[in-house]
């Protein structure tokens, strides 16, 4: 498969710029690899596909508030500084990045909040946008911590035109997000309500919780025609004994194992066994997937539809098969399905 196999025209309009109404009242399209059928429905509907002893594998990562705006010592020039992880929580370390760039070396000040409570020192370059900040701030690490959540943003996607709202911070993350380190949400969560989540529950549904931070990189289109050169960033993975025995149990009993998101599933892949079980995991994964690959682990999975040439579109081509996802995807855009990382959501069976 060449990088060309996965261009498509998607209509501008066909780009959500805010999310459904309600969570589980987006639009799902069901499809049967087996019986090579595509179906309309809505999300909620997506109990009617599971049944008691069925799990389903949730990446509980947590978005926090990575976009801060501050400005830069002496000139005021308003610089956008987008977190991507903490390096050394002691000296307050982070990776970032930094726009305009160009205008931000080693040794310049940037001053946050109206009262330029929060400020930080540029003390490395990484990569064209990338430098490595040193905060400075009087006060415990939890105060610290709490300053950049009073001062930071919801890090919705660039390609959503419009002023940050304060529904998005509750929106652009999933319901069961528990841990703290996302600087982008694993969206296909995003559909699940509180009430479908306990329907899925009294019917006998299990759920097992993985942990992927999703940095930046997931938006990174893929940029050379031999997928196999293409490099993905890494990302922190958490898989413990629990999710796995979960999991695992469910395989046994040939039971439906069910990856909700591209992240899961990336998650769930980093981590099997020459048995093609699931192992647990604590480190960091920089997995690509793209066809052909032999997946070990899930029967199904749920995901929202992606944007030309990424790097999730081609791991839903590896899952769904090539011909049957371009199908989908061409009914997706004639339907009027909405894309990305507020659309609607499809389910692979």
């Amino acid at each position: 498969m060449k990088l060309s196999h996965f261009q498509f025209d998607l209509p501008k309009e066909l780009l959500a710029e805010f999310p459904a109404e309600n969570r589980d009242e987006a639009r799902l399209m069901v499809i049967d690899r087996k019986k090579q059928t595509i179906e309309h429905k809505m999300f909620k509907d997506v109990i009617d596909y599971f049944d008691d002893g069925d799990v389903m594998i949730l990446n509980n990562t947590k978005v926090f508030p990575a976009r801060l705006y501050g400005n830069k010592e002496k000139t005021g020039a308003r610089i956008e500084v987008f977190l991507l992880r903490e390096l050394n929580a002691e000296q307050r370390l982070w990776d970032v990045l930094v726009d305009p760039a160009r205008k931000i070396r080693i040794g310049n000040k940037l001053y946050f909040g109206d009262d330029d409570s929060l400020v930080a020192e540029v003390i490395d370059n990484t990569t064209s946008r990338g430098r490595t900040l040193r905060f400075l701030y009087d006060g415990s690490y939890e105060e610290f911590r709490n300053k950049l959540t009073e001062l930071g943003e919801t890090p919705i996607p660039k390609y959503i035109n419009r002023e940050v709202t304060p529904e998005d911070a509750e929106r652009y993350q999933t319901i069961y997000a528990k841990e703290e380190g996302a600087v982008a949400a694993p969206t296909a969560g995003l559909h699940f309500s509180k009430h479908l989540l306990k329907r899925l529950e009294i019917k006998g549904v299990k759920f097992a919780e993985v942990t992927l931070h999703v940095g930046l990189g997931t938006f990174n289109p893929v940029e050379v025609e031999d997928l196999s050169k293409h490099k993905m960033d890494s990302e922190e993975l958490k898989i413990t004994q629990e999710a796995c025995d979960i999991v695992n149990e469910a395989k046994g009993k040939r039971k439906r194992v069910c990856a909700v998101g591209t992240t899961s599933m990336r998650a769930i892949e980093s981590s099997v066994s020459s048995q093609n079980t699931l192992n647990p995991f604590e480190g960091w994964t920089n997995k690509f997937i793209f066809p052909p690959h032999d997946f070990s682990v899930a029967t199904c999975m749920i995901t929202n539809f992606h944007t030309p040439k990424s790097t999730l579109l081609m791991m839903i081509s590896a899952f769904c098969g090539h011909d049957l996802m371009k199908k989908a995807y061409e009914e997706a855009i004639k339907e009027k399905y909405k894309f990305y990382s507020y659309g609607d959501a499809m389910l692979i069976i």
